[in-house]
């Protein structure tokens, strides 16, 4: 059984010769297989794709956003991390406020239209300005509902009462380590209306054995070559970290996919990326002077040995 970087190219592979063809929400259309495994050992390197350059900082924010229960895209921005603007900038657009250019359909017709690309990377920093410096603006626009880092810190219950999973399922991993419920849902079914996006990495369950920390995630909707990168390096992250808390090793990240698919107008980048040869994963560090993954900030981290193949750029399907 293929595991680590192979496994994920493998999975490329078997949806482009095997996937079938869908339509989707986002009308781009994709290669699509359902029911899908992939494995890491977490102790052979930190796993973040060589065949392509993966951005780890935006990886690394985008976690610490999710764990101080953030979901506004300030902090994103103020870490120079934009892979959650298309959402908020979608519902601006689409408001009374908006007064600019026609904006319908930016992302398609961004990657036909040259002339309209410029028109709407200039409203996109107007847009991120705005954002950054307008108090009221942010709170309207910048804020995506509640997604998973209201899910995971701040989940409602029909008492009104709120539940921080997090340091739930961290006190559990510490004091019941052979529980079998070390379980964190992003997927709150009275919330979905209230969400820009809901979400693709619904579930994930940690586990413990021979003094080691496992985490499997279960994901219904995966965007191949954009998301699932950064999705297998943000839970080896969270599981690092956790781990380092609860003074454990690193096990295995398990990768369990519902919906698994490759954009129509993403084919020619996964056949380069296949053409490539796969290197040695890196070597992540942690501050070990942080004792609770609360308390860390993007300095926390340092990437030893990351020599990726250069970067593929693919638009995103909104």
């Amino acid at each position: 059984m293929l595991n680590g970087e192979h496994a994920y190219l493998d999975m490329c592979r078997h949806v482009l010769d095997s996937g079938s063809k869908k339509e989707d929400r986002t009308n781009t259309g994709t290669y699509s297989i359902f029911g899908h495994q992939i494995r890491f050992d977490l102790s052979k390197g930190f796993p973040l794709l060589t065949t392509k350059k993966v951005p780890f900082r935006l990886v690394a924010s985008e976690l610490m956003w999710f764990i101080k229960g953030d979901t506004n895209i300030r902090y994103l921005l103020k870490h120079n991390n934009n892979i959650w603007n298309e959402w908020a900038f979608k519902n601006w657009i689409e408001s009374p406020e908006y007064t600019g250019p026609d904006m319908t359909d930016f992302g398609n017709r961004c990657q036909t239209d040259s002339d309209f690309k410029k028109i709407y990377q200039e409203q996109m920093r107007i847009f991120k300005d705005n954002i950054l410096q307008d108090d009221r603006f942010a709170e309207k626009f910048g804020d995506l509902g509640s997604v998973y880092g209201k899910q995971w810190r701040d989940w409602k219950t029909s008492q009104n009462e709120t539940i921080d999973q997090l340091k739930e399922v961290i006190y559990s991993i510490r004091n019941k380590p052979d529980s079998r419920r070390h379980i964190v849902s992003a997927w709150n079914p009275e919330d979905i209306p209230n969400m820009a996006l809901p979400p693709c990495h619904t579930m994930f369950q940690f586990y413990v054995a021979d003094g080691k920390l496992s985490c499997q995630l279960y994901q219904r909707s995966a965007d191949i070559f954009l998301g699932v990168p950064f999705n297998i390096a943000s839970y080896a992250l969270l599981t690092h970290l956790i781990a380092q808390e609860c003074d454990l090793e690193v096990g295995e990240f398990i990768h369990t996919f519902g919906d698994a698919h490759i954009y129509t107008n993403h084919i020619n980048q996964i056949n380069l990326q296949l053409e490539r040869d796969v290197k040695e994963f890196p070597e992540l560090i942690l501050n070990k002077e942080k004792s609770s993954i609360f308390d860390f900030d993007m300095d926390d981290f340092e990437l030893k040995g990351y020599n990726p193949h250069p970067a593929i750029k693919a638009p995103i399907a909104v």
